[in-house]
């Protein structure tokens, strides 16, 4: 009898032990998430496109090595897939071709092209006054001044047949060009006939210019969210980010 029960003992013994085995077995293979909260990944930041604005400055006549100087420099810029180039210009005039040059190659730009008479005293005079006008947006600084786009000829005196036609082709010129971009076709005509300048309080006035700005620094500020037509279509302008970069 003893035995019998001492044998029972040990099997409930050797029970109990075997079933806490078993329910610490089951403990380790249940899965955590059902005790413990899952961390969830942290959310990532998006970071916004990197903006650039493109700048070189033009403070002589308008030669053929100008002519390249900017053509390239549309180019770079449009690569760079830049906001926009602005062309900070001051100039007495140039030569027709290196000017119908620079004005095609402004006309079909990606990039939008912004020319900025600058800084104060500076002039926009003859072929300025067709490459500030050529602009998706001209602005100029305080006291600078534009036109005077009368043909001069620079080695003898032309006669008066070539005189006519090439005035008249280049006030033809002048106003296509402020009549695409929105500005005074009757002024950019006078500018070649005439040879009238104004100042930039005036060309402002006379829808000549699209704003008057004091500084670069203002001047991106002033261009940012403005729509223009591009090459590509329209392109609505963001600078108020963006990185400055001296072509």
């Amino acid at each position: 009898m003893k035995k019998t029960l001492s044998w029972i003992t040990l099997s409930l013994s050797f029970l109990m032990i075997l079933t806490g085995l078993v329910g610490m077995a089951l403990s380790a293979d249940e899965p955590k998430g059902k005790t413990k909260k899952e961390k969830l990944p942290a959310e990532k930041t998006v970071q916004p496109p990197k903006r650039e604005v493109y700048t070189i400055q033009i403070d002589a006549p308008i030669t053929p090595v100008v002519t390249e100087y900017i053509i390239k420099s549309i180019d770079k810029a449009t690569k760079a897939e830049a906001e926009a180039l602005i062309i900070e210009l001051d100039t007495p005039g140039g030569l027709v071709e290196s000017t119908r040059e620079i004005v095609k190659k402004m006309i079909v730009s990606d990039v939008p092209i912004v020319v900025y008479v600058s800084p104060s005293g500076s002039r926009a005079a003859s072929a300025g006054v067709f490459i500030t006008i050529a602009a998706n947006i001209a602005a100029m600084a305080p006291s600078t001044r534009i036109g005077a786009a009368s043909p001069v000829q620079m080695q003898g005196k032309m006669d008066e047949t070539m005189a006519k036609k090439v005035t008249n082709d280049l006030a033809a010129m002048a106003r296509g060009l402020a009549e695409r971009r929105g500005k005074n076709p009757k002024w950019a005509e006078d500018a070649v006939r005439k040879a009238v300048s104004i100042t930039e309080k005036e060309a402002l006035r006379k829808n000549v210019i699209d704003l008057i700005a004091p500084d670069m620094e203002t001047l991106i500020k002033k261009i940012h969210g403005r729509t223009v037509e591009t090459g590509l279509g329209q392109k609505t302008i963001r600078t108020k980010t963006a990185e400055v970069k001296e072509i």
